[in-house]
Order: structure tokens, then C-alpha cells, then sequence
């Protein structure tokens, strides 16, 4: 019979086999034994397998992909993507400015990822006001003050929205944000372009 080779035996991805033969039967909340009773595969083996100290058959590895209600392929596939994608520096996140100077715009989204949605962190001063032609049709703006005080209009239509609130609202429409207190706001801002509203 056919072995699954262990890191030892150098098969890709060979050192991931126990962990997640592990992962899947504490989410399926399965005891040794459950899986055990499940599978044909003896509990023993298992616990073996589970600390990549044997070097099982591919029938016991199909036996206990079945029991766990998956494939083969999948659990000896490995996942070697970074868990770190990116990191920018304070300097490196690109800032945009208002016309009247007064507010600031963060970019903190990832750039390869805004023709599907925009994120900024947003500071406005007193009286500071951000205006923004219509996006995309069928946009979609998330604003949510952490700070302050703001108006929000969407073509003539207003809304004030307070510290701890967020407002949704169409932004394939020309819209415009205010700071209308007395003290500096701040506000975290996502724009979804691919969103489709009904009108």
C-alpha cells in the first residue's frame, strides 16, 4: 500500500497533514475516539498522525478525510502564503487634502484593491468641508464618526451624523461632508464601488 510520505520523506506540504487532521476534528468537536469509531482508523494511529510521528497509509488518510467530511486534496495540500501582506510606515500611507485645506483623507485600503472599495481615514477641522463627485453607479459610502460632529449631503438631502454612529448612503451621487462642531472630527470612511442599489 501506498504511504503518505512525512516532511522526512520530503512530500509538499507533509508537515501541515497532522495539524490539520487535528484542526477539522476539534471543529467537528470530535474526541480521538469519535474519530476513531468513524474512520476504522485506531486511535493510537491517530494520536500519531496528529503529532506527525508516523507515516500513514494514503487509505488511512482517506478513511479519516472521510470521517471528517473532506478530501485527500485538501489536507495535504499547503497554504504557504505569507500571513503578513503588507505593512506601510506612518510616511508611506498616501494623504489627500480638501480644497479648503481642512480635511484630510488617509488612504489605508490596499491600492490594488480600489476598483472594488476605497478606505480612508478621515479629519476634518471645524468648519472643514469635503466634496466629492458621484462614484461609480450603484456606490456606496460607510462613514463612521469615532470623533466629533458631521453633516452629511447627498443632492440636497442632509443627515448629521455623531460620535459613535455610522451613516451609509449613495455615493454615485454628488455628496458632501461638513464638519459643523466646534471641535476636530474623525471618521473612518469606506467607499464600495461594486454595490448595487435599488432605487
Amino acid at each position: 500500500m501506498a504511504r503518505y510520505r512525512t516532511k522526512d520523506g520530503a512530500s509538499p506540504g507533509s508537515e501541515h497533514l497532522g495539524k490539520t487532521i487535528q484542526r477539522l476534528r476539534k471543529a467537528y468537536k470530535m474526541s480521538l475516539g469519535d474519530l476513531s469509531e468513524q474512520s476504522g482508523v485506531a486511535k493510537s494511529i491517530i494520536s500519531q498522525i496528529e503529532r506527525n510521528e508516523t507515516n500513514p497509509t494514503i487509505g488511512t488518510v482517506w478513511r479519516l478525510t472521510h470521517a471528517l467530511d473532506t478530501t485527500v486534496d485538501e489536507v495535504l495540500k499547503s497554504d504557504t502564503a505569507p500571513n503578513f501582506l503588507e505593512h506601510q510606515n506612518k510616511g508611506g500611507i498616501p494623504v489627500l487634502t480638501s480644497e479648503d485645506g481642512l480635511c484630510t483623507l488617509r488612504i489605508i485600503g490596499g491600492l490594488n484593491l480600489v476598483d472594488l472599495f476605497q478606505w480612508y481615514d478621515f479629519d476634518a477641522k471645524p468648519g472643514g468641508v469635503l466634496e466629492s463627485e458621484p462614484h461609480n453607479p450603484g456606490s456606496v459610502e460607510h462613514l463612521s464618526v469615532l470623533a466629533g460632529e458631521l453633516e452629511v449631503v447627498v443632492d440636497g438631502e442632509s443627515k448629521i451624523v455623531r460620535e459613535g454612529e455610522t451613516l451609509r448612503y449613495r455615493a454615485d451621487r454628488n455628496h458632501k461632508i461638513t464638519n459643523i462642531g466646534v471641535q476636530p472630527a474623525h471618521a473612518t470612511m469606506v467607499v464600495a464601488l461594486k454595490v448595487t442599489v435599488a432605487d
